[in-house]
């Protein structure tokens, strides 16, 4: 007996699996052959009606006319129609998707909020140091000096691996540090000399910087809302500065010059660092290392061991102990911010970050004039605003 099987989608189950030895007819390019559901077992035999949907078939061949016919059998193994069988398939549900997402979401949320919270920190020990204690190319070094051996003891520990490089690495890596190491002076000394706030809005025009050092120097062409997205940034900031109550023109020429710094920092890390594999958070920790090296001469030759310890001895007395938690928490947050904005660039699109990067200047200048009571004017609220602003817009026309 002979009947029809059915071949459509169906789910499938690992039980009855009937399988059956039947003679193959000379296979035509027509419709299946039916095939009839027939079980067999020792004391009965019995015909099912219920539809069979094929699995597998073994020695099945077509037979060419050069070829003997020879008598052969196929296996076929077959499931019946109303039995489940989960198909093993790697399907991403939809469910699946939206929570891969949500964990995204967040990942990237708690980078921000831990890149801006640790900023917010460094700013305001930072500040409280350099007013006991106005010795910025010293504090500067204090800070790349806790990074280092933080990573140093890191790597000893395999609590982090430690990065594989080469001498064309260090190589590359040396004029990022250069720049890396005048403009973390030039920031340090701009505190010094000026409110947290003033200088964290003068630093928020280094998009600015950036698009015309690239023009003029590097030939770079920008769309046009770039270019008009220079002028609320720099509108903002000159109107910030002509009506700061402490304006200071060394504390303004250190934030022009860092923003100047950056900007090649940046240049320098885009045209050496491609095709090298080492970690943001490795790769912040070998540029400190070198900025140390760099910087400590220099420390020495401008303010020098005698004039550390005038001044050393001078803040212990008038603000205590507190003073030396001071200088280990605003030299260890300095690190710990680093690290964390160079590992959200791992993670995050550099749009992302330039955003993330606009806001996290709006929290350090809120929160240092709310800690330190910084007289603002409306109109310098409303310059800092415009730069700020001008800043966003910056972000999302280079895109």
């Amino acid at each position: 007996m002979i009947s029809s099987v059915k071949l459509t989608p169906s789910s499938f189950t690992s039980s009855d699996i009937l399988t059956r030895k039947c003679s193959v007819p000379k296979p035509k390019f027509q419709s299946l052959p039916t095939i009839q559901n027939v079980h067999q077992s020792s004391n009965t035999f019995f015909s099912s009606q219920k539809p069979l949907y094929i699995s597998s078939i073994e020695s099945f061949s077509l037979v060419t006319k050069t070829q003997k016919r020879a008598p052969s059998t196929t296996e076929c193994r077959a499931y019946e129609a109303d039995r489940s069988r989960p198909l093993e398939i790697n399907i991403e549900l939809p469910d699946e998707q939206a929570r891969f997402e949500a964990a995204q979401r967040f990942k990237i949320s708690l980078y921000f909020a831990t890149w801006w919270a640790l900023n917010v920190v460094f700013n305001i020990y930072n500040k409280k140091v350099l007013n006991a204690f106005p010795y910025p190319w010293l504090t500067s070094t204090l800070s790349l000096a806790a990074g280092s051996l933080m990573m140093l003891i890191s790597w000893a520990t395999r609590i982090a691996d430690a990065p594989k490089t080469d001498l064309d690495f260090w190589k590359t890596l040396f004029p990022v540090a250069v720049a890396h190491t005048i403009g973390h002076v030039a920031a340090t000394v701009s505190m010094s000399k000026v409110a947290v706030s003033f200088t964290h809005i003068i630093k928020s025009s280094e998009p600015a910087f950036s698009v015309l050092v690239s023009r003029f120097l590097l030939g770079e062409l920008f769309p046009v809302p770039v270019y008009m997205s220079l002028v609320p940034i720099i509108g903002g900031c000159a109107l910030a500065a002509v009506t700061e109550l402490n304006f200071n023109m060394i504390g303004f020429m250190g934030a022009m010059i860092s923003n100047l710094a950056f900007v090649f920092r940046n240049i320098f890390s885009k045209k050496g660092m491609k095709g090298k594999s080492v970690s943001g958070m490795n790769y912040y920790a070998c540029l400190s290392m070198l900025s140390l090296l760099i910087l400590t001469p220099f420390a020495i030759a401008v303010e020098g061991p005698k004039m550390w310890a005038a001044g050393w001895s001078q803040a212990l007395s008038q603000i205590g102990p507190n003073f030396v938690w001071w200088v280990a928490a605003q030299s260890i947050f300095y690190h710990l911010y680093n690290q964390v904005s160079y590992m959200s660039l791992d993670q995050i699109s550099p749009l992302t970050f330039s955003v993330g990067n606009t806001m996290k200047r709006v929290s350090v200048i809120v929160s240092s004039i709310i800690i330190f009571h910084t007289p603002v004017q409306p109109v310098n609220a409303l310059g800092a605003a415009i730069a700020i602003l001008g800043t966003f817009i910056y972000s999302q026309a280079k895109q």
